[in-house]
């Protein structure tokens, strides 16, 4: 049974930083997409970022250059470096993973990884004031 368990969200003011962490076990998958989605109150889910079991990342246009996902190298841990944050980024995030090679082929869209997951965590709250 696949688990993700995200930590390190908060109330930070606006420019600060956050790093949020998903600590994944009981998957054996060679080929996934793991990533991060946010839902804020009222709206759609969101997709953030993705980072293919390659290495290869993709992310939303909304956090381009503030935002930056990393493996640990026994790949049990995904981290998102979260920098120069702003009030329209709180939101609750998640993590999660869409496994086999369709997942892989739209890991590059970082949309993706909010409407086609195969698990997700329960979420962590970030929340932004200016």
């Amino acid at each position: 049974q696949v688990q993700l368990v995200e930590s390190g969200g908060g109330s930070v003011q606006s420019g600060e930083s956050l790093i949020l962490s998903c600590a994944a076990s009981g998957y054996t998958y060679s080929t996934y997409c793991m990533g991060w989605f946010r839902q804020a109150p009222g709206k759609e889910p969101e997709g953030v970022a993705t980072l293919k079991s390659g290495g290869r990342t993709t992310y939303a246009d909304s956090v381009k250059g503030r935002f930056s996902v990393s493996q640990e190298d026994a790949k049990n841990t995904l981290f998102m470096q979260m920098d120069n944050l702003k009030p329209e980024d709180t939101a609750m995030y998640y993590c999660a993973m869409s496994v086999g090679l369709r997942a892989y082929g739209r890991c590059s869209d970082a949309s993706s990884i909010a409407r086609d997951f195969n698990y997700r965590g329960q979420g962590t709250q970030v929340t932004v004031s200016s």
